[in-house]
């Protein structure tokens, strides 16, 4: 190997210049793109953007995780290839059929694809010949080569890449629909009405209110399935009008902040959001859960890559219609039991609305639907470029344009419609979110409460510490580390959620 194949030879045979040039290149682009993550992080931190920086952050650690496995990878990949199996293992759940393998090349052709190996370069191409070499004195076959190691490397390392890109997009995208509803917010504030005076307004019939006109389908088994069939396709048009946020604003106004008439509960609506989008962007452990089932499944015939395309399209469809029926749910609420109201019409914000009670699901299934798309696109992307549009892995055309129609389908769905409906229907749950108090209020009732139950052990030796506000700081400790349901209580001066307007 040493000698006149420059391509073949090893480091002790490279020339200096080669390799610090080839190390000032990785080095450089790996810098460059630490210091943008770093300079972005201390952008959003300058702008109180804790939520945005705390996403950034949680992007570096899947990225720090991405940089883990390559390394596993590259340190025992000489051990991997070196895993020798019975021919026989090797003809069974494979991607393509035995009839598409390469039938040339050697010793060194198990396991790999025409145009790959060809590109591979003479390094890998050789550890091959060696590991097969290994494995053929034994009787046996290597288990991975290399070339297909090195493919699976680049495919985990795009799946990463898509999937935080396509996060960000429906974000973006999705907070630039919640943030055209700020009209409707500051046109019902220019009202500056006081909410007792709201409440205790002029007699109206319920049926006459915008909200229920457009909501309620009236009463019985009919009905409830015209509601769903109505809520199905009322997330393609039109999912969230002024009249919903308006009635669902209200709702939470008087459950949450009904001392703060004047509360900006599109602001606190963005701040939840914001929240939510360092869990969408990370890729948990199901997640990855799902990626090895899925590689097990692709196999030659099944057409899986397919068939899973229509997992988070129902998924997406489904999630959306639950959303827009809890809308619908809050108003026949109010429509089967009352027929006349004083005031404004108030909806009664209830975790029982949502499935098993629990809103949070909503969001897990947000960020399956958005994972799994993301890795269709990946993946359509990661065969076409490393082995060719017409390769057996890649299907028949009649499979690519459906999957790739899907994938498009779902992006611009839940960016426009599921999210925003995600951002406001959320917050009909029974508790609010920690992020109804501004970053410096959580800050501020944080301390205290930790004072406070430091103090905890001097009680019994001081008069002065006060049971009440023991009790309170216990509360307001767990208040935030997990949702509260009524906004807790401060010492001396009251403190109210955050005014935004």
């Amino acid at each position: 190997m040493a000698g006149g194949e420059g391509e073949g030879a090893s480091l002790e045979f490279t020339p200096t210049w080669v390799v610090a040039a080839v190390c000032t290149v990785i080095v450089a682009i790996s810098l460059a793109v630490e210091r943008f993550i770093h300079y972005t992080g201390k952008y959003l931190k300058k702008k109180k953007q804790k939520p945005l920086f705390e996403a950034v952050q949680k992007v570096k650690e899947e990225l720090m995780l991405l940089g883990f496995i390559s390394l596993m990878m590259t340190v025992f990949q000489g051990r991997i290839v070196k895993i020798c199996v019975n021919p026989g293992v090797m003809d069974d759940f494979l991607p393509c059929a035995l009839s598409a393998r390469p039938s040339s090349g050697g010793e060194g052709s198990n396991g790999t694809h025409g145009t790959p190996e060809v590109s591979g370069g003479h390094r890998r191409l050789l550890a091959e010949e060696a590991a097969a070499g290994y494995c053929a004195a034994k009787d046996k076959v290597p288990m991975l080569s290399l070339e297909a190691l090195h493919h699976l490397h680049i495919f985990i390392f795009v799946l990463a890449i898509v999937h935080v890109t396509f996060s960000v997009l429906t974000i973006v995208f999705g907070g630039a629909k919640i943030r055209q509803w700020k009209h409707w917010e500051d046109s019902i504030s220019k009202d500056n009405y006081d909410l007792d005076n709201a409440l205790k307004h002029k007699v109206t019939r319920v049926q006459d209110h915008d909200f229920i006109k457009k909501r309620f389908l009236g009463v019985g088994k009919n009905s409830a399935i015209l509601g769903w069939l109505h809520a199905f396709f009322k997330q393609f048009y039109a999912s969230v009008t002024k009249s919903d946020y308006a009635a669902l604003r209200l709702g939470f106004i008087t459950t949450h902040c009904r001392g703060n008439p004047k509360f900006n509960f599109h602001k606190y609506m963005i701040r939840a959001l914001e929240d939510d989008f360092k869990i969408v962007v990370g890729i948990s452990w199901y997640l990855w859960v799902f990626v090895i089932v899925f590689l097990l499944l692709n196999v030659n015939g099944w057409h899986t890559y397919f068939w899973i395309a229509f997992v988070p399209f129902f998924l997406l469809l489904a999630v959306g219609t639950k959303l827009e029926h809890v809308i619908s749910e809050l108003a026949y609420e109010v429509a089967e039991k009352h027929i006349a109201i004083e005031g404004e019409l108030v909806v009664r914000p209830s975790d029982e609305h949502f499935w098993f009670s629990r809103p949070q699901i909503v969001l897990v299934l947000i960020h399956f639907i958005l994972f799994q798309n993301a890795f269709e696109i990946a993946f359509f992307f990661w065969i076409w470029v490393q082995y060719g549009f017409d390769s057996c892995i890649m299907g028949h055309v009649r499979y690519i344009i459906p999957r790739l129609i899907i994938g498009v389908f779902i992006q611009v769905l839940c960016s426009y419609s599921t999210l925003p409906l995600y951002a406001l229907v959320t917050q009909m749950g029974t508790n609010f979110k920690k992020s109804i108090f501004d970053d410096h209020v959580q800050a501020g009732l944080i301390g205290w409460a930790q004072k406070v139950k430091g103090k905890k052990g001097l009680r019994g030796a001081t008069e002065g510490g006060s049971t009440e506000g023991s009790s309170a700081g216990v509360q307001m400790a767990a208040a935030f580390g997990r949702r509260a349901s009524t906004p807790p209580p401060a010492p001396q001066n009251e403190v109210q959620p955050a005014n935004d307007s």
